[in-house]
């Protein structure tokens, strides 16, 4: 006996299939009219069949949509498949529905241990974006529509309640014989899958009809409707599963979000509004006036000028919209323009805050401690409750004071989930103190991160077991000493003392082996933060100490060698390493061994800053390192500046030197306009390159004063332009700074004189005469 023709009277017409679109509100309300209606002694809803023994709990009152079946491999949880379902899906309404009235209900599909085997991208969904072809698109265009959405909302979405009461099947046998069709036309044109899924789909409603009988409703996408319609047998049917791979797998419930919806590759669902849909699904009557008053609300909630006026115009707006379309109901479309207009006063920005906060939305949803777990999960979730850190779909700023226990505790949990790639919280700059006891985290939970945990449940059942065994695995498995000092890093900060001495010994090996200066100086920033981050969470840091101060009397010895014969850009990273390694070598002042670092870091120092050979950017830093820690007089730092921008040195050179020496963050701005005898030697340079090289120079000087805040910028050229020193601001007679003239030269102010009055719009002093 074949299954019924949707909409048919009679149930012993075979079973009832109810082809819908997934996540479709229009769809979600008339399954449930249909179910009403028929009120069959079962149903089967399109899934994978090892999550029957998960449907209970979506009569769970702790169950909140949107929810997932998450389904993964148990030999690579990475290789992992979603069902996502909304309230407005039709799947999750008929499951509520069976569950309520104590019909059984079933999943019926393709089992995910073969759907998950068969597919080579683990992100490949299961919805219609799968299809080979659009069938909601062909219809739509063939019905002279440019937008699916638009299309699917005027024809299933908008039609009247009072239609749906009339014939509760009526929608279910026009979407069945418009999918007939379109596979008459391009044949079973879909996903690869679909062939071998629909096989397995007719196995399972033969299997159902001889228990209960052709009283049963399916529901499933309505492009598989002809094909469970379809006369075959079973022998043909079990021919194409025939062969077809299978690996373990393991079921469960896991949260999701709307905007996971509205994602359209990945794990989406590509749902384009699926909080207007819920919107719609939640409000049978007058969804337009709810609509637009939360959307007042959200704007009155940023302080935007909306009132109840405003609701009152937009709502008319969007009718007469509707009714100039020629569209059955106010849709997203019309909605969207009457509230620009109206609420937004024309702008886009204030629309994209309604779009992302109410279109898309942004809802997390809840499942029961009942649901299956990975022993990892259960842990870290034991720990969210324990530590008062659920996750939030919306993002959120976290500050941590580390000298709490429970602050400090919370940061331990996010580092050593970021150990395990599950990146739930990501470092931020702090708002407050910049001091190492104080941590900024911007945190966001997403519904892959599930399928992060169950892949790093292969290191361990708690997160502290699993951060540790991955720690030790990649120190034994790094193969640079940047590497093996990020990650002992990484175990102080994630508070792993277990993880230290494998850490620590791999450390030692690969810095002993590792020559090459850059690496070594590459390397003790990290060593050293590690340090000072081993001090505020009293961790023992006695053999981490040790190694450091070893790497930082290498880099004293290779350093000025390794400075030499480089081009522009190893130049710069020379600086830069430069900058790190004095920056590591002052926080090494207390370790084991480091007596005498210091002076021999300084004398290093001195070797750079005064070896021509030695890069223009690295001298003229080392030169304004040794300054600033009073390693070095004015006079002597004068005396460098002098030499490196002597007329014999190379235009390009020398401005390098000055980069170095007042570039970037360090402060250089304001120690020009606090030492007016060196501000008075870059003046004085600068005015005399020829004008032939001054142009392959201005790049680099731009770059350099350009870091300067406006200020500081101001205050500079008001000191060149007045000729800083002892009377000269004051127009006195004074002895000016180097590098400055004695005097206003008239000659060439009154040659740009003409030009200033021009500009300015005022009369040249002749024709002032004339006019008195």
């Amino acid at each position: 006996m074949t299954p019924r023709a949707p909409g048919a009277a009679a149930p012993s017409g075979g079973p009832l299939l109810l082809g819908v679109r997934h996540h479709g509100p229009g769809s979600a309300r008339a399954v449930l009219a249909a179910l009403e209606a028929a009120r069959p002694r079962a149903v089967l809803v399109e899934g994978p069949p090892e999550g029957d023994a998960l449907l209970p709990l979506a009569a769970d009152g702790r169950m909140r949509p949107p929810v997932a079946l998450l389904a993964h491999a148990v030999d690579d949880p990475g290789r992992a498949a979603f069902w996502p379902m909304a309230e407005f899906s039709p799947e999750w309404v008929a499951i509520r529905w069976a569950l309520a009235h104590a019909v059984p209900v079933r999943f019926v599909d393709l089992p995910a241990a073969n759907s998950l085997a068969m597919r080579e991208r683990p992100e490949d969904g299961q919805d219609d974006g799968d299809l080979g072809i659009d069938p909601i698109g062909i219809l739509a265009g063939t019905a002279g529509y440019d937008d699916p959405e638009r299309w699917w909302e005027d024809v299933v979405e908008h039609r009247s309640q009072a239609g749906a009461r009339t014939d509760a099947c009526a929608p279910f046998a026009a979407l069945a014989e418009a999918m007939t069709a379109l596979r008459e036309a391009y044949g079973d044109g879909g996903h690869p899958q679909d062939a071998v899924r629909e096989a397995c789909m007719r196995l399972r409603l033969r299997s159902a009809r001889k228990e209960f009988g052709d009283d049963i409703a399916v529901v499933c996408g309505a492009w598989h409707v002809p094909a469970l319609a379809a006369r075959t047998t079973v022998a043909a049917d079990r021919s194409l599963l025939r062969g077809i791979p299978r690996i373990r797998t393991e079921l469960t419930w896991v949260p999701w979000t709307h905007r996971r919806l509205a994602r359209r590759s990945g794990y989406g669902a590509g749902i384009e509004s699926p909080g207007w849909y819920g919107h719609l699904f939640g409000s049978p009557d007058r969804p337009v006036e709810r609509w637009m008053t939360r959307v007042a609300g959200l704007l009155r909630g940023e302080d935007m000028p909306v009132s109840s006026a405003h609701v009152i115009e937009a709502v008319r707006l969007a009718g007469t919209l509707a009714a100039l379309r020629g569209r059955p109901a106010v849709g997203l479309a019309e909605a969207t323009d009457a509230v620009r207009a109206v609420m937004c006063g024309g702008s886009d920005v204030p629309l994209a805050l309604v779009h992302d906060r109410l279109v898309v939305g942004e809802i997390l949803g809840e499942v029961p401690d009942g649901a299956p777990a990975v022993p990892l999960q259960r842990d870290l979730t034991r720990q969210q409750r324990s530590l008062r850190l659920g996750p939030e779909a919306e993002p959120r700023e976290l500050e941590l004071d580390l000298r709490k226990d429970n602050d400090a505790a919370r940061s331990r949990l996010l580092h050593r989930l970021r150990l395990l790639d599950v990146s739930w919280g990501t470092p931020a700059a702090g708002r407050g103190s910049t001091g190492t006891f104080r941590e900024s985290w911007r945190l966001r939970w997403e519904p892959e991160l599930l399928v992060r945990v169950a892949e790093a449940g292969v290191w361990g059942t708690t997160v502290l077991g699993a951060a540790t065994a991955r720690a030790e695995s990649d120190a034994v498995s790094a193969s640079s000493l940047a590497e093996v000092t990020t990650l002992a890093e990484q175990c102080l900060l994630a508070g792993l003392p277990e993880a230290l001495p494998v850490v620590m010994r791999a450390l030692a090996d690969r810095a002993a082996l590792d020559a090459d200066v850059g690496h070594l100086a590459d390397a003790l920033p990290a060593l050293a933060r590690s340090m000072r981050y081993g001090d505020v969470r009293s961790t023992g840091t006695t053999a981490l100490g040790e190694v450091a101060v070893g790497l930082a009397r290498r880099v004293c010895v290779g350093l000025p060698p390794a400075c030499t014969g480089l081009d522009a850009e190893s130049a710069d990273l020379a600086r830069r390493r430069l900058d790190g390694v004095h920056g590591a070598i002052g926080l090494l002042g207390d370790a084991v061994g480091a007596d005498g670092l210091t002076e021999r870091w300084t004398g290093t120092l001195r070797r750079l800053a005064s070896r021509d050979t030695v890069a223009p950017p690295v001298r003229g830093r080392a030169t304004r390192v040794l300054l600033d820690e009073g390693r070095a007089t004015e006079e002597e730092a004068a005396r460098l500046m002098a030499l490196a921008l002597s007329p014999g040195a190379p235009p390009a050179e020398a401005a390098a030197w000055i980069e170095g020496f007042v570039g970037g963050a360090s402060g250089g701005g304001m120690l020009l306009v606090h030492d007016t005898r060196l501000l008075g030697l870059v003046d004085a340079w600068l005015t005399g390159i020829p004008a032939e090289t001054f142009t392959g120079v201005l790049p680099l000087l731009r770059r350099t004063f350009a870091s300067y805040e406006p200020g500081v910028r101001r205050t500079l050229g008001e000191l060149v332009r007045r000729g800083p020193g002892p009377g000269r601001a004051a127009g006195g007679g004074g002895t000016p700074a180097p590098g400055f003239g004695e005097g206003l030269d008239e000659e060439r102010a009154d040659a740009v004189t003409p030009v200033v009055r021009l500009l300015l719009g005022l009369p040249a002093p002749e024709e002032r005469a004339v006019a008195g």
